[in-house]
């Protein structure tokens, strides 16, 4: 293991590395050439019948709520008729499935946007929803590297990956150019819809435009929408939505939320789950606790669903399965909880939320609030894949397929060892 010492990524939790060694630095998604996704759909799911037509998304440069807003806006209907399964990064060319509620074929493939190709597939019986896919295969270049030994050290971090890695939510999951949206998802959780409107549009970060970090700053300050709306550039249309509300509405900031895309919405709330998740994460190894040992308190899932809980009896059989490859240690990611269900302990996630103050019944109002069930889920807290890659005098490349909800970055920092704004 090796610690991380850039303050972003320590600020998110993602405080380790599982391999000792120097990175190889260089930079990701030089274009997005460099970052290819494309996404694993379920065979069928569906059927082959239905008011819902199924079609292949292939965009260049495009974050995917824009893109569905544009593509809702030629179909002349409402975003919210567009599904889908998997949330892709923006610099890059991706690949992936959506469901468009009630429209015909013609109509989608009269639909014309620059570096989007969109084609009707099939129709189905129900719409696509996140986390429907089998998983997304990725080819990426990481450009600029350090040549010193390249090879070697690209295949002793290989042997790592393959082995596992900490399966930490990355960067893209809080925001690439401003990761705020976790620290929006906490004041929603506190019931303090103002502060989270004001972080959302307000806070400003140095990677960002100076005229651009002006105006948050301004409104920040004062709270006036109307020179806010003046100034910020009209392709911010999720900022200026709220601030138009704001401006026909004084005072009303639960309102300014609800102009935003319920899925976008609810990504705030799922963003603050990510990063206690990471917190929880980076506080095992702090503890010097390994990520492939199990140690009594330990939730296990299984390959078919099934969980357990690792106990001193049982920790060396567990200890076999893990290394057969038959369960994973994991997390329970914290939410509202199910009262049918048994109530899990997770001392370390537990005590996070305690230092923040939140609880199983601010997670159910921020549920009423955004309209997700925000029920908690387990999570693996290792990652593993198998790598194939090349490398050239300061390039290197790298193939391999992740299952749903798992981040490319968080494989490439493993490798790169690097500022995590060299990855977005």
């Amino acid at each position: 293991m090796r610690e991380s010492t850039f303050p972003l990524e320590r600020e998110l939790g993602m405080r380790w590395y599982a391999s000792d060694g120097d990175g190889i630095g260089g930079r990701l998604r030089s274009s997005p050439s460099d970052f290819i996704v494309e996404e694993i759909p379920i065979e069928g799911k569906g059927g082959t019948a239905g008011p819902y037509l199924i079609c292949r998304l292939t965009k260049t440069n495009w974050e995917l709520q824009h893109a569905v807003r544009e593509i809702a806006k030629r179909l002349g209907i409402s975003h919210r008729r567009i599904g889908w399964a998997g949330t892709k990064d923006r610099n890059a060319i991706t690949t992936q499935w959506i469901s468009i509620y009630d429209v015909t074929e013609e109509q989608v493939r009269g639909v014309q946007l620059k570096d989007i190709v969109l084609e009707p597939l099939r129709n189905a019986n129900e719409a696509l929803a996140l986390g429907q896919l089998e998983g997304n295969r990725f080819a990426l270049v990481i450009r600029d590297t350090d040549p010193n030994d390249l090879a070697g050290r690209v295949e002793a971090i290989t042997g790592t990956v393959r082995e596992a890695v900490p399966n930490f939510f990355g960067l893209q999951r809080f925001g690439a150019i401003r990761p705020v949206t976790h620290a929006v998802g906490e004041w929603i959780l506190r019931d303090n819809y103002e502060q989270a409107v004001l972080t959302y549009i307000g806070l400003p970060f140095p990677s960002e435009n100076e005229d651009v970090r002006a105006v948050r700053t301004a409104f920040l300050e004062t709270r006036d929408p109307a020179p806010a709306l003046r100034n910020l550039p009209v392709q911010m249309n999720y900022e200026r939505a709220m601030l138009q509300h704001l401006h026909n509405n004084p005072g009303d900031y639960a309102g300014a939320l609800r102009e935003l895309p319920p899925k976008l919405l609810s990504m705030f709330v799922s963003a603050f789950q990510s990063y206690i998740f990471n917190c929880a994460l980076s506080r095992r190894f702090d503890d010097g606790v390994a990520l492939t040992e199990p140690v009594p308190g330990d939730h296990l899932v299984f390959a078919n669903g099934r969980t357990d809980t690792v106990t001193a009896t049982n920790a060396a059989a567990a200890a076999l399965h893990i290394r057969r490859g038959r369960c994973s240690i994991a997390l329970f990611m914290p939410g509202r909880g199910n009262s049918s269900g048994p109530v899990l302990k997770e001392p370390v996630m537990d005590g996070l939320l305690a230092e923040k103050n939140i609880t199983p019944d601010d997670f159910a109002r921020a549920s009423r609030f955004v309209g997700t069930k925000f029920e908690g889920a387990f999570r693996p807290i290792s990652l593993k894949t198998e790598i194939e890659y090349s490398t050239g005098e300061t390039d290197v490349t790298l193939k391999f397929t992740l299952p749903p909800g798992h981040y490319a970055t968080t494989v490439c920092r493993e490798y790169m060892k690097a500022d995590p704004v060299r990855m977005v």
